[in-house]
């Protein structure tokens, strides 16, 4: 495809996926375009719906006999893990960030990380031998734990915990394991007559009445949506302590509205109150080019949608994980946790240390798609996703893993172009938002 053409492309899949956004916030759109601007993967991070646009036009000779329509990540980049305390209160490595979660091939979540770990390995400068042997190691670990699951009995044996990582992964829950939520308590809260409050700055702003009568009643709506299994019961828990608005989200959440929320923890001591946040949840970037008519309809809204799908896609997932509405507008609810720590790639730079952490990376990918939460009650997808992956690839594994390694190879070389092609768009003012 000529150049201009392909920047038409961009320009109109971008403008078609953010316009309300874009028009809601325009600050915040600069400033997630100057992200993307920085380097390929950060304008890869922020461009699902490009990816999305592209592999749903190809043909997809792998996903069959049920694989073509399961729960996928749909955003599934190599920053896009990290650590979290589970419902069962073990510290956890394993897949984040569920916004764009939907039903799909299972071969696109494959994709979308195939060509992001070209891309961080390239920009680390690594020849293309090694670039396709960490594409090809991830994609065998992914089949191998596919193997665990359709032998299996079980379907949640399978975390990546302090006693079973090592190298990198290991490092970030060594780290998770020194945190302590008073001390993040400390950085976003203040004392005031005994008793916590958000402290002002830092992006928070103060709510007038309407609209934090608006978001007290979403928070106490929220609260229904908590699986019973799931909620606290002590008296103090959930006590409603605080609310802010809140600005300045990173790459996929520009421009999306959202509210800090500060709760009563387990007593009335200061150091366990708990930060939800209450976040506009988006359209999904894979909903834009598929038919979704089956799908949109057991939805209630896009909070309802990442919630469930979180769920379907996360074992023990967030005890406050929950959903609501304001204005009749969908919000995704959960805590903003202390010991959350993302896996810092910056530090990753040789290919033995990539080489251990793809091993679990492809296993966890495979978790996901396999196994669900227990409070899981969907049934979207109500067969044996495991055994849908493996006849969709029976008698052909090694071919799969050739052509994902070809695949993700040349998509990064396409996303690197495209890059190139977007900062001279923004620059020219054509991306629907002026670049200063």
């Amino acid at each position: 495809m000529a150049s201009q053409d392909r920047t038409t492309v961009i320009i109109e899949v971008l403008r078609d996926a953010f316009a309300p956004l874009m028009r809601a916030d325009p600050a915040a759109f600069r400033a997630k375009y100057r992200k993307m601007a920085a380097d390929p993967h950060a304008f890869y991070r922020g461009s699902a719906c490009l990816f999305f646009n592209d592999v749903t036009q190809e043909k997809d000779e792998w996903a069959d006999h049920g694989a073509e329509r399961i729960w996928i990540h749909g955003d599934l980049h190599v920053e896009n893990f990290g650590t979290y305390l589970n419902s069962d209160g073990r510290l956890v490595f394993d897949i984040n960030d569920f916004d764009e979660a939907y039903v799909g091939h299972f071969t696109w979540d494959l994709q979308r990380f195939a060509a992001s770990m070209a891309l961080v390995a390239w920009q680390k400068a690594l020849p293309e031998e090694a670039i396709r042997k960490l594409i090809a190691r991830y994609a065998r670990s992914y089949l191998v734990q596919v193997n665990h699951y359709v032998a299996s009995d079980t379907d949640d044996e399978f975390e990546i915990r302090l006693d079973k990582a090592e190298g990198p992964v290991l490092i970030a829950l060594q780290e998770a394991r020194s945190m302590r939520r008073a001390d993040l308590l400390d950085e976003m809260t203040v004392l005031a007559k005994g008793v916590r409050r958000f402290a002002d700055g830092g992006g928070a702003r103060r709510l007038k009445r309407d609209e934090r009568a608006k978001v007290v009643a979403a928070f106490r709506a929220y609260l229904d949506t908590i699986p019973q299994s799931k909620r606290f019961d002590r008296a103090l828990f959930y006590e409603l302590r605080d609310v802010v608005g809140m600005s300045g989200f990173g790459i996929g959440s520009a421009g999306l509205p959202a509210y800090n929320v500060l709760v009563e923890g387990y007593s009335q001591a200061l150091d366990n109150d708990v930060v939800l946040s209450m976040k506009q949840a988006n359209i999904p970037a894979v909903s834009r080019f598929v038919d979704t008519s089956k799908v949109d309809a057991y939805f209630e809204h896009e909070g309802h949608r990442t919630s469930v799908s979180q769920r379907a896609l996360q074992v023990h997932t967030d005890p406050l994980l929950g959903h609501t509405t304001i204005d009749g507008v969908g919000y995704i609810v959960s805590e903003i946790s202390p010991y959350e720590v993302d896996l810092d790639w910056s530090e990753i730079n040789e290919p033995d240390d990539m080489r251990s952490v793809v091993d679990l990376l492809g296993r966890a990918t495979a978790k996901i798609h396999c196994a669900s939460d227990e409070d899981s009650q969907q049934d979207l997808v109500d067969f044996d996703v495991e055994a849908a992956i493996a006849k969709s690839l029976e008698g052909r594994r090694n071919e799969f893993v050739q052509w994902l390694c070809d695949w993700g190879i040349a998509y990064a070389v396409r996303v690197r172009e495209d890059h190139a092609l977007f900062v001279d768009a923004f620059r020219e003012g054509q991306v629907g938002i002026a670049a200063t």
